[in-house]
C-alpha cells in the first residue's frame, strides 16, 4: 500500500456507516482492477433536501480533493462534470 493513511481512512469510514443518526451516504469505490461501485442514499424523499445533501457531499469531496492534490476547486469541478456526463451507472 503506497499511502499509509488509506487503511485508517477506510476503517474510519466503515465505522461511521454504522452510526444510527446518518441522513445521507455516498460511497464511491474504485477497485485495483478498474471496477467501480457507487452507493448513494438519503433518508428523505424531498427533492430539495436531496439536492442540498448532494451539494454538501460534492462540496466536501471537492474541497478535500483540491487540498490534497494542490488543485483548484473550479478545475476539479469541471473535470468531474465532464466525467459525470460520460459515466454510465447501472
Amino acid at each position: 500500500m503506497t499511502n499509509p493513511q488509506f487503511e485508517t481512512v477506510t476503517d474510519r469510514a466503515v465505522a461511521a456507516l454504522s452510526e444510527p443518526d446518518l441522513q445521507s451516504v455516498y460511497t464511491g469505490i474504485i477497485h485495483a482492477d478498474g471496477r467501480r461501485e457507487y452507493y448513494f442514499g438519503n433518508d428523505t424523499e424531498d427533492a430539495t433536501a436531496l439536492r442540498e445533501a448532494a451539494a454538501v457531499q460534492l462540496g466536501m469531496l471537492l474541497r478535500v480533493l483540491a487540498d490534497q492534490s494542490d488543485s483548484d476547486v473550479d478545475e476539479l469541478a469541471e473535470l468531474a462534470r465532464e466525467r459525470a456526463e460520460r459515466m454510465e451507472l447501472g
